[in-house]
């Protein structure tokens, strides 16, 4: 399965990304077809990381919550170490094969994860070094179970894409890959994540369900300004808070203003943590002169 690379971790060294990277219009010779030989074996030996729009759509096909479903199906691993982290879907308990896989094929086929939709293209988020935009490059996948590059098909990779329907796919985790990039991008220049900010990007990302108690919670709608009907929104559609999410990240995480507050709720939030910074510095200077109290006295007997 194909997974989402940075242009600098290229070429794969034994991998069967061929390195060449593409653009849409490259001619490819693939079709995947029930009745092949290799039928369900790029299933039974999975590697398949999700974005948080393949959440939606598989929690919302299996008609569960993001949480349940992220319990039951996913693994959690590092985009980055000691960083942000991702989620892959987790395979069958003893095994390597997708959860999903029957003998008839994929059974959540019409809402099937976007590695699988590319497969056998790898998509290549690339970046300048000093932007945080990415901008979609492609490679071939061959692999030597699959015998789909052997078919007389042929078809650009756009081509491929639009029948895979995996347009859409691309767009609605744009705002999440650019997240991605935004933090390599910094990298230390706004200083290692706090467990804090780890978990809300965890949540926000891929525990919709979660996300949504948080957006309806009294401390949340307090400091927020959203409007009634952008809120309705937010509390019925999985997608538009999933998009709010990554607007919600970029404000919080990088300081893109592009939710509006309510300045005197934050006012006072920021009297109060003022205030509590004061406390900890009084007492921490009373301890000071509290030890320094206690070698003099011991010195002086």
């Amino acid at each position: 399965m194909t997974d989402t690379y940075n242009a600098a971790d290229l070429p794969f060294t034994g991998s069967p990304v061929v390195p060449e990277m593409s653009d849409g219009n490259k001619n490819i010779q693939f079709q995947c077809r029930k009745g092949i030989t290799c039928w369900n074996a790029c299933c039974s030996n999975i590697d398949i990381s999700l974005t948080p729009y393949d959440i939606v759509r598989l929690k919302q096909h299996l008609d569960i919550s993001s949480t349940e479903f992220l319990h039951k199906y996913t693994v959690p691993y590092e985009l980055e170490p000691n960083g942000i982290a991702g989620v892959k879907l987790r395979p069958i308990e003893n095994g390597s094969a997708c959860q999903f896989m029957t003998a008839e094929g994929c059974s959540v086929y019409a809402d099937r994860p976007t590695a699988c939709r590319y497969y056998p293209i790898a998509l290549l988020s690339m970046r300048k070094q000093d932007e945080y935009t990415d901008t979609a490059s492609y490679a071939l996948v061959k692999e030597d179970h699959c015998l789909g590059h052997q078919e007389p098909r042929s078809l650009t990779i756009d081509e491929y894409r639009k029948e895979q329907g995996v347009e859409e796919y691309d767009e609605l985790a744009r705002g999440w890959r650019q997240l991605i990039l935004k933090k390599k991008s910094s990298g230390p220049s706004i200083g290692k994540p706090t467990k804090r900010s780890l978990q809300l990007f965890f949540m926000v990302c891929y525990d919709t369900d979660r996300f949504r108690e948080f957006v309806i919670s009294e401390g949340f709608t307090e400091l927020y300004d959203i409007p009634a009907d952008e809120m309705r929104k937010l509390l019925t559609d999985d997608t538009e808070l999933m998009l709010f999410g990554f607007r919600f990240l970029k404000q919080v995480l990088f300081g893109e203003n592009t939710i509006a507050i309510h300045q005197a709720t934050a006012a006072k939030r920021m009297e109060r943590a003022q205030g509590k910074l004061q406390q900890l510095e009084a007492e921490a200077r009373e301890k000071r002169a509290a030890d320094a109290d206690g070698i003099y006295e011991n010195e002086e007997q």
